[in-house]
């Protein structure tokens, strides 16, 4: 499982608190789909080195987290911590009502999610992509279109923009745009699926995917800024 993984997601930054950020690098994780309901977490020396953190402070982070009620330990031959099965909208829908009583809220996460991902898109497509890469941003496109339900779609296109962030280069701007995500991703809740933004987001995705792997920056930033401010709009449009 962590071969693949964001490991710029999954990293405390230097500056802060290695307790507070290790508690919110795997709670963006969960709510981004990189571990999903079910699923294992790494074995705690695994997880700690790809966190860069000591054990005790992955251990009181986990204990954080099963307090609140992301993941659970189980005992046993198959014993570890799993991430919640019954997880529910209910956190992130609190958090969005009281997001939102700051009305700067919605035009900071869609100003900063155009910033970082316009330019990620631009950054990647300027370097070019060996076989792994192109085969991720794939594979993480074709997820997005194959989606059968609105709960694995989110997940999907979030997994998509981080593998376009990936193949930037730049682990800050992989942070930057999981930021981002999972920011958009608590305003996208509060909204109805629309087939018609789901329709424009694929050909935008389309678009993004094959300015990147066709090394044009300028495509790349233009599509991106064009599925940004697509949604931006449907946001605004049904929140402000």
């Amino acid at each position: 499982m962590t071969a693949d993984l964001p490991r710029a997601l999954l990293r405390p930054d230097r500056g802060g608190n290695a307790f507070e950020q290790t508690v919110g690098r795997l709670a963006e994780a969960i709510k981004l789909g990189v571990f999903s309901p079910g699923d294992r977490l790494p074995a705690e020396r695994e997880l700690a080195d790809l966190m860069q953190v000591s054990r005790m402070t992955l251990r009181e982070a986990l204990t954080a987290l099963r307090e609140a009620g992301f993941v659970e330990t189980r005992r046993g031959r198959a014993g570890g911590t799993y991430v919640c099965t019954d997880i529910t909208s209910r956190k992130v829908s609190d958090s969005l009502r009281m997001s939102r009583r700051s009305g700067s809220r919605l035009d900071d996460t869609l100003d900063f999610r155009r910033a970082v991902e316009t330019g990620a898109a631009e950054l990647a497509a300027s370097r070019p992509q060996d076989d792994v890469g192109r085969r991720r941003l794939l594979d993480a496109l074709q997820a997005v279109e194959r989606a059968t339900d609105d709960e694995h779609r989110r997940t999907a296109d979030a997994r998509l923009h981080l593998a376009v962030a990936q193949a930037a280069g730049s682990e800050s701007l992989t942070a930057a745009v999981a930021e981002a995500q999972v920011r958009l991703g608590e305003l996208l809740v509060a909204i109805p699926v629309l087939r018609r933004n789901i329709d424009h987001s694929d050909a935008q995705h389309r678009a993004v995917v094959a300015a990147v792997l066709g090394q044009d920056p300028v495509a790349a930033r233009t599509a991106m800024a064009e599925h940004c401010d697509g949604t931006a709009a449907l946001l605004r449009g049904l929140l402000d």
